[in-house]
């Protein structure tokens, strides 16, 4: 008689498992950031810790999410550890999902996102695709992933729920405190979120009266001249334009000396 190989059997452990317990950041720190963009979050965290730009917002550009973070691995086209995720996270949290970007099935659709909201889950990020767009927006509930398609997952496992992921490009733990927004979206890991929030609270004031500046005309890119010359670029004179007045003196080049965001 034949016989399945054993190759195909999933097995418990590791690619399998479930945590349900993990440390939290405090609520007020989790609040904290959301006064804060994505982008200036991740300029604070070296720019390593923000998702790549194929996530986005499916929901609409309302929709922001703050919150820690509920890890979900899924196996490509198979969504059983997300259903499971809705009876581990709590309400607040953000179930962020490692699909392995793949766009062969979705991983969610309208049901879970209503069985999410009715659980007071703050949303899904999803490196992978959706289903259902047409039914989750009248929901009003947060969805950021690569895409849509009307193909469905299967419901057989393996998978991981509070355990490390991979999520567009970035390692993402249990814990973590996400910010995604219609800039993009940010991780920031737990252990470091204080020292975060105080750098990005420290920036904000000392970028205050550069800003205030800026928006009056007054300011200087003799730092971008240093820079070029510092590396050897040639420099015509014409065209380097630098400003007589103190105040511009002042604002050569952002508080921190951190160089300014090319665009908002």
């Amino acid at each position: 008689m034949a016989q399945k190989p054993l190759s195909a059997e999933m097995f418990p452990g590791v690619g399998f498992r479930i945590k349900t317990e993990v440390p939290r950041p405090d609520k007020k720190l989790v609040e904290s950031f959301r006064q804060f963009e994505s982008p200036d979050i991740s300029d604070q965290l070296n720019r390593l810790y923000a998702l790549v730009p194929e996530i986005h917002c499916l929901t609409g550009s309302r929709h922001t999410l703050v919150g820690p973070v509920c890890t979900v691995k899924a196996y490509p086209g198979d969504n059983l550890m997300v259903h499971k995720a809705l009876d581990i996270a709590r309400p607040g949290d953000v179930i962020v999902v490692d699909a392995r970007a793949s766009a062969t099935n979705a991983v969610l659709g309208g049901l879970i996102s209503l069985k999410a909201k009715t659980r007071k889950i703050a949303g899904f990020i999803v490196d992978g695709f959706i289903r259902d767009l047409p039914e989750i927006l009248p929901l009003n509930f947060p969805v950021f992933a690569r895409g849509a398609t009307p193909i469905g997952p299967l419901h057989r496992g393996p998978g991981e729920i509070n355990y490390p992921i991979c999520c567009g490009g970035v390692v993402v733990n249990a814990g973590d405190i996400v910010v995604a927004d219609q800039a993009g979206v940010a991780v920031v890991p737990l252990e470091h979120a204080p020292e975060i929030l105080a750098r990005l609270i420290a920036n904000r004031e000392r970028n205050r009266q550069y800003l205030a500046d800026v928006s009056r005309g007054k300011f200087s890119n003799e730092w971008v001249d240093n820079i070029l010359s510092d590396a050897g670029c040639a420099i015509p004179e014409s065209t380097s334009k630098s400003s007589t007045t103190a105040a511009a003196k002042a604002s050569k080049k952002p508080a921190g000396k951190r160089r300014p965001r090319a665009a908002r």
